[in-house]
């Protein structure tokens, strides 16, 4: 159920007192890895089916339970990708790229106006907080931010409720008074079913798919996406 009032989770389109941000491929480049793959004998494009594999088994573990951390579930994802033909220190090479990904060229202008607005933003991630943070500092965007908050502290990927409701808890602010800002439409899609508002930046999906819950705004560029959510009635 949608729009129209007829899904009782759905938050009124309401402007944000807190903004999340995903951090992989919303904040940060994580295409930038496919250089790494180059670098030790492997496709530019396996970055992207590495990556997703990533997403999808940590996805898996969290619903059938027993779920371990980011980096232990991207390592076994990149053995699987590469065929398991690539030594340790390579795979430890590979998944160093995180800590050093370039940013959107979107998002340092949508964390200005959130720190102009005097509304928080924090990061809101799968992997280890400590790998954000260095990622986030290198790319000199963590200095907008209240905070780096990692799923991991509850054992969990997302996209289940209770781990928006976790970091809603984490900000102090009731869930549909904050955001979740994506370039995941399932990322939004988690956080509007969960009672948060959603702002999805199409950039990497090209338009809203069918199937997701309806994002409260939605725009190509993070920065316009934000600047919608700013605008929502108080």
């Amino acid at each position: 159920m949608e729009a129209g009032g007829t899904d009782p989770t759905r938050a009124a389109a309401r402007r944000p007192r807190v903004v999340l941000f995903d951090v992989f491929e919303t904040m940060l480049q994580v295409s930038e890895l496919q250089h790494r793959f180059v670098d030790v004998g492997r496709p530019p494009h396996e970055w992207e089916v590495f990556f997703t594999r990533t997403l999808r088994d940590g996805m898996a573990l969290t619903l059938a339970g027993g779920v371990r951390p980011f980096g232990e579930v991207a390592r076994a994802a990149l053995r699987t990708t590469v065929r398991h033909t690539l030594s340790e220190q390579a795979l430890d090479y590979v998944l160093a790229g995180f800590r050093e990904l370039p940013p959107h060229p979107d998002v340092e202008h949508a964390l200005v106006m959130l720190a102009r607005a005097r509304v928080p933003a924090y990061a809101f991630t799968h992997g280890a907080a400590s790998v954000a943070c260095d990622a986030l500092d290198g790319a000199g965007l963590r200095t907008y931010l209240r905070g780096v908050m990692s799923c991991e502290s509850i054992h969990a990927f997302k996209p289940p409720a209770r781990v928006y409701h976790w970091a809603c808890q984490q900000v102090d602010a009731p869930a549909d008074r904050v955001a979740l800002v994506a370039a995941h439409s399932w990322d939004v899609h988690g956080a509007v079913r969960a009672g948060l508002l959603g702002g999805l930046a199409t950039r990497l999906e090209g338009a809203v798919p069918d199937v997701v819950a309806r994002p409260h705004v939605a725009a190509e560029r993070l920065d316009v996406v934000v600047e919608r959510l700013l605008a929502l009635p108080a």
